[in-house]
């Protein structure tokens, strides 16, 4: 089992930067990817960065690539989404989630946070 805690959610401007953190917990991440989704009111979860735990690769929504950066940090089992040029379309529940690499590559993410709320205000 894997415990996700996110943190850092907010109320911003449009323009402004924001950054989200996501702690895990309960076992070795070596072989894990982990990621951001987020839920906009009325619409579906979608995915919006991913990183691989070993090695660090990472993926991107191309509605976020060029503004957004997923990172981790190896020491803290955290996991960290800087949000910059935010938009009012930026505006949702932001979920981290993880899993094993090999189910994760085939879309499925096994453990879910509560979820963390970012409001972009125009």
């Amino acid at each position: 089992q894997v415990q996700l805690v996110e943190s850092g959610g907010g109320l911003v401007q449009a323009g402004d930067s924001l950054g989200l953190s996501c702690t895990a917990s309960g076992r070795t991440l070596a072989t894990y990817a982990l990621g951001w989704f987020r839920q906009a009111e009325g619409k579906e979860r979608e995915f919006v960065a991913g990183i691989r735990w070993s090695g660090g690769r990472t993926s991107y929504a191309d509605s976020v690539k060029d503004r957004f950066n997923i990172s981790k940090d190896n020491n803290k089992n955290t996991i960290h989404l800087q949000m910059n040029s935010l938009k009012p379309e930026d505006t949702a529940v932001y979920f981290c989630a993880a899993g094993p690499y090999n189910r994760v590559y085939r879309g499925t993410y096994d453990y879910w946070g509560q979820g963390t709320q970012v409001t972009v205000s125009s």
